[in-house]
């Protein structure tokens, strides 16, 4: 089985708690790439969801569709750090269930 040593990460998170979002980020080194730190990208997204009985939803109404603007960002981090960066997301993330994708990089730019 082939070892990852880096991830991309993909965070939904309304524009609003972007910077705080950046600032949590880079606290826990997400983004260090070679003599750079601070590294990501984010993009306008549309999302959808329905929150469902039992949800305490930052947005939204239980039983409803909604439909709103986000962002989506991008930043990459060791896999031994994963752990530490996914914490930090959840401390600056407003939702009750944040959408994080963990997606594994057989390398990243030409290392």
């Amino acid at each position: 089985m082939m070892e990852f040593a880096y991830c991309k990460l993909e965070i939904f998170v309304p524009e609003t708690h972007l910077e705080g979002l950046r600032q949590a980020l880079q606290a826990a080194d997400a983004g260090h790439i070679g003599q750079y730190d601070s590294c990501l990208s984010y993009s306008p997204v549309t999302s959808f969801w329905r929150p469902l009985d039992g949800a305490a939803p930052y947005s939204g109404t239980v039983g409803q569709l909604s439909r709103q603007p986000e962002v989506k960002v991008e930043v990459t981090c060791a896999t031994a750090q994963v752990e530490q960066v996914l914490a930090a997301i959840r401390r600056a993330h407003p939702y009750e269930e944040p959408v994080v994708n963990v997606i594994p990089l057989y390398r990243t730019s030409f290392q």
